[in-house]
């Protein structure tokens, strides 16, 4: 159930479609009896626009996130294993076009294969499932597991989990397959933004992560980061996914899927 309902609420509630509809009901208002309303809610909804596609508000908003959690140092002991959470792959594409091919997560996988190579002892498990509503099914996790062995890494080392649907049923799929122990320590690799929800429902699943963010997309210096870039599709894209993950965060703490509304390196100390 709520699966479906987080799938239904982002359909209407993505801050580009919300702004996009509000600005076209304010401009059908002002044929009607509302008129005044109309157009002041279509004036805000397009500036709102393009505040978000001119100005780093993304950038401002995706910054916390990414900074939560440092990357681990290169001579951090031997971790039990590296989970890789799924969303580097376009599986229709790759499908169609017969290679992988990756989408804005690609760094997910490469990363993966740089601590697999890193840590030879370290069980690998790449989770990933379809958030399709008809329940078509995925081939990301076995697409990954072909690449990271074209790539040097032996396939019995790579456990899949092919069924979980969100970043909850990532921790909790996992967490039934590999049955993480208190005294193990599980580095967790996915984009940075998403490392703090991440961290949080890996941590209520049982386990003891290592935090390990990739496929930044700030720098980590606020000048640098908050400086005026002309290019609008991307500044709206990441405008979308920050305020996405904001909203993750919090829907998650809510609902109990995690113990902290924004976690943090020391939550599970």
């Amino acid at each position: 159930m709520f699966f479906f309902a987080s799938k239904l609420f982002w359909m209407i509630a993505s801050p580009v479609n919300l702004l996009l509809f509000a600005a076209l009901i304010g401009v059908l208002l002002c044929f009607g009896r509302r008129a005044r309303f109309g157009r002041g809610l279509a004036l805000i909804a397009i500036l709102v626009l393009i505040a978000a596609a001119t100005l780093p508000l993304g950038m401002l908003l995706i910054a916390p996130l990414e900074d939560r959690f440092p990357v681990p140092p290169q001579d951090l002991p031997p971790p039990e294993g590296i989970i890789v959470l799924g969303g580097a792959i376009d599986d229709g594409v790759s499908q169609a076009r017969q290679e992988t091919v990756f989408n804005e997560g690609g760094e997910r996988v490469t990363e993966a294969v740089v601590l697999a190579k890193r840590y030879p002892q370290a069980r690998v498990v790449y989770t990933s499932g379809s958030s399709s509503f008809t329940g078509q099914t995925s081939t990301e996790a076995l697409q990954a597991r072909k690449l990271m062995s074209q790539m040097g890494i032996a396939p019995e080392r790579v456990t899949i989990e092919d069924k979980s649907r969100n970043t909850d049923e990532n921790a909790r799929f996992t967490a039934a397959i590999v049955h993480p122990q208190p005294s193990q320590r599980w580095i967790v690799a996915t984009s940075a933004f998403h490392i703090p929800r991440a961290m949080g429902v890996f941590e209520k699943a049982g386990f003891n992560p290592i935090a390990y963010p990739v496929a930044f997309r700030t720098r980590g210096r606020w000048p640098d980061d908050l400086r005026l870039r002309f290019e609008p599709v991307l500044n709206l894209r990441t405008f979308e996914i920050a305020v996405h993950e904001w909203i993750g965060l919090l829907s998650y703490w809510a609902s109990g899927r995690s113990d902290h509304v924004f976690p943090g390196p020391g939550d599970n100390a």
